[in-house]
């Protein structure tokens, strides 16, 4: 067998197999510790709808002056986070300090998405319910 006929082939069969890899997307979000519950809600509402995607999240608490002081409160965030979406998402990287940040990693999890929301179900029965 030619040299470069067998490379040629090779080229062929790596090219193939990176065309169909799956690219997975990292999204980020940003919080603060002192976040309130509606701004909370609008940003885990976005971190839901980046896992509705495939992508993984990195969630990012963001400290600044005084706040250094009480990473707890940072903690305590990422920490109701990840309740909140245990059923949706894992963790896989662990709350972990990084100078004036705290980076949580989640994944989705395969299958969360498939069946149909809970939410929408219910915002569904509630039209129903108003229109009669």
């Amino acid at each position: 067998m030619d040299y470069a006929k067998y490379r040629y082939e090779q080229d062929r069969k790596a090219k193939a197999a990176r065309k169909n890899q799956a690219k997975v997307e990292v999204k980020e979000m940003k919080f603060r510790p002192k976040i309130d519950v509606g701004d909370y809600e609008t940003k885990k509402g976005h971190v839901v709808r980046f896992l509705k995607k495939g992508a993984r999240v990195k969630i990012t608490i963001m400290f600044r002056g005084r706040e250094m002081a009480h990473p707890e409160k940072g903690l305590a965030v990422l920490e109701r986070l990840s309740e909140d979406l245990k059923d949706v998402a894992t963790v896989d990287q662990q709350p972990q300090m990084e100078g004036r940040n705290m980076h949580m990693l989640i994944s989705p999890i395969k299958g969360a998405f498939d069946a149909k929301d809970p939410e929408a179900g219910a915002e569904e029965q509630t039209e129903k319910d108003d229109k009669e």
